[in-house]
């Protein structure tokens, strides 16, 4: 299909101000498109027109009255379905949580509503932000709008996939071990991961609580910086969110990269990677070291443990998040049970999807008595060396570049057989996720079919600045 070119956010604020543009036209336009085309991607779940035509028209008359406007103004965002915005469902693309209506705005919400944006409703997702291809969510699969055989990527595969379509200027993603990375990359958009803590978690519904963060995708990177500005600081709401202040993202992109120095390791270009990635990645890289970059070759050792660790943590921390979804509290219950044990199961039986109760059983298994000092405490030990591994890199370097995916997007159903190929869909991605740092995907070419390629860019702990700079002129040598 054709996807739709939209509006920058800059782009929106010169109309809003110059009156040539109206709020309630934008919404009602980027509307008009979700009805036309969205039946054949899946990327919504639930509109929330009342409100965001409410909100379009109090921007509407704003501008009017030439008060100064907010910095998202009128700006169409999207929201992936694991935050809370009230007034709209929240499933987490689970059948278990299909009729729960949260009483309040996650605070990532909350900003974005503060900063004027529109909010036109719920993005699929895996369920419960499980999987690297938008295959399991119980709403049904998300579809690449590059190429509708193709999955968009996981979990935030309908966040992707609505920017790419242009149904949203921007949307809200999560990334527990690559959920906005990887759909951008496989979507041709940006993912910006922000360090963790940078952006409160509160009103998420949790996967694994020491690796989900929220961020946004767009379609530039200065879109990504202006939704950052917005998004990041502390949260009292939020115990691990930082107190650090934020930078300026938006005025770092004006600075040049030339005397950067970007790290490449060897460990992210071995067997595996697909020859058209490698090929975009080095031309990147190549590009940087015109602009005044120096290359330097680092060293990651500890990557190839990256994957087994991920899913040893993050289903540990998925079998105790998802306890509380039994039949009592939220969502779905079974009908009739024979007692309270089985109102439990069934309920749980019931409602998740596979893949869930796959992460589950792995989780509970690795935390159980007798196994946990040989899985779980062996993962975190793991984890440690992870993240000294970039810590060590970053006093070489003040990025590291390399492929965001092995593969471009795979065809749907391609993978759904086999959990281990699918989980190796991350490989490139995990390793950032478990050390906390930032990182960005930044399209970087496309394959002879048409698919998107990404590039990715990860820096040090709250340097998202630099992060976004770097992606910044990746995206410059591509225009």
């Amino acid at each position: 299909m054709t996807t739709a070119a939209t509006k920058t956010i800059d782009e929106i604020r010169t109309g809003l101000e110059s009156r040539s543009l109206t709020a309630t036209a934008l919404a009602e336009e980027h509307y008009a498109r979700i009805a036309a085309e969205d039946g054949q991607i899946n990327s919504f779940l639930a509109l929330s027109r009342e409100r965001a035509l409410a909100k379009a028209a109090a921007i509407d008359d704003l501008a009017a009255l030439g008060d100064p406007l907010p910095l998202l103004a009128g700006v169409p965002v999207g929201i992936k379905d694991v935050l809370a915005m009230q007034g709209s469902p929240a499933t987490a693309g689970s059948k278990i949580l299909a009729a729960y209506m949260p009483p309040y705005d996650a605070t990532a919400v909350k900003k974005l509503d503060a900063a004027g944006a529109i909010l036109l409703g719920k993005l699929n997702c895996d369920e419960f932000a499980m999987g690297s291809s938008n295959e399991n969510s119980a709403y049904g699969p998300v579809r690449n709008p590059r190429a509708l055989d193709r999955v968009p990527g996981g979990s935030s595969g309908g966040s992707a996939a609505a920017v790419a379509a242009g149904f949203a200027v921007a949307t809200l993603g999560t990334d527990t071990g690559g959920s906005i990375r990887q759909p951008a990359a496989f979507c041709g958009v940006v993912g910006l991961l922000p360090t963790y803590g940078r952006v409160s978690r509160y009103g998420l519904i949790a996967f694994a609580s020491s690796l989900d963060r929220v961020g946004p995708v767009t379609n530039s990177v200065k879109d990504a910086a202006t939704v950052l500005k917005v998004l990041a600081g502390q949260d009292p709401l939020d115990a691990t969110s930082s107190d650090r202040p934020a930078d300026d993202y938006v005025a770092s992109l004006t600075k040049p990269v030339a005397g950067l120095k970007v790290g490449v390791p060897a460990e992210y270009f071995g067997e595996g990677l697909d020859p058209e990635i490698r090929a975009a990645v080095e031309k990147t890289i190549a590009q940087l070291e015109t602009a005044g970059c120096t290359i330097v070759p680092v060293h990651l050792p500890h990557t190839k443990y990256a994957v087994p660790t991920y899913y040893v943590i993050a289903t540990a921390e998925a079998s105790s998040n998802l306890s509380r979804f039994d039949g009592v509290r939220f969502g779905h219950r079974t009908e009739s049970p024979a007692n309270l044990s089985a109102m439990y199961k069934k309920t749980r039986d019931e409602a998740f999807g596979p893949e869930v109760k796959r992460r589950i059983l792995l989780g509970t298994y690795v935390l159980s008595a007798g196994y946990y000092d040989a899985y779980y405490r062996k993962a975190q030990q793991v984890r440690a060396l992870i993240t000294r591994d970039f810590l060590e890199a970053f006093v070489q370097v003040d990025v590291i570049v390399g492929p965001m995916t092995p593969t471009p997007a795979f065809k749907i159903g391609e993978k759904s057989d086999d959990p281990m190929a699918m989980y190796l869909a991350d490989i490139y991605s995990v390793a950032a996720s478990l050390a906390g740092i930032c990182g960005i995907s930044v399209p970087c070419g496309t394959t002879a079919e048409g698919l998107p390629i990404g590039v990715q860019i990860m820096g040090k702990h709250f340097d998202e600045s630099t992060v976004l700079r770097v992606g910044a002129a990746v995206e410059s040598a591509q225009a």
